[in-house]
């Protein structure tokens, strides 16, 4: 498997499974960044984010765009994801990735919810 599969298969879990597995593949002082009421969170705060422990049903990425520079990874895409008894969940995300030596860790996140115009 290459890196880039790797980290998409890495985005993936991090939309569906539990926050003990998210938080097992994000770095320490991580900062992420959600739409309003939420805002930034940086660090511990992330997992402490309610909305943000809630993980999806499933997961959709379209527009995918990868971009490697040594020990850095950007993923951009957007995401169609789904929670029971809610309406899908459209946004435009980045996640960026830190190879530490010993694995990839998530340094940045953040969703960019789109509009209805952009749907039309």
């Amino acid at each position: 498997m290459t890196t880039e599969d790797t980290l998409w298969a890495t985005e993936e879990q991090f939309w569906t499974q539990g926050a003990d597995s998210a938080r097992t593949m994000t770095a320490k002082g991580a900062v992420f960044v959600f739409p309003y009421p939420i805002g930034i969170l940086q660090g511990d705060r992330i997992w402490r984010e309610d909305l943000v422990a809630q993980r999806w049903r499933s997961v959709e990425f379209s527009e995918r765009c990868f971009s490697r520079e040594k020990d850095i990874v950007v993923l951009a895409y957007r995401a169609s994801a789904e929670r029971q008894g809610q309406p899908v969940y459209e946004t435009y995300c980045t996640s960026s990735y830190l190879n530490d030596g010993e694995a990839w860790l998530r340094i940045l996140h953040q969703q960019t919810p789109v509009s209805a115009s952009d749907l039309s």
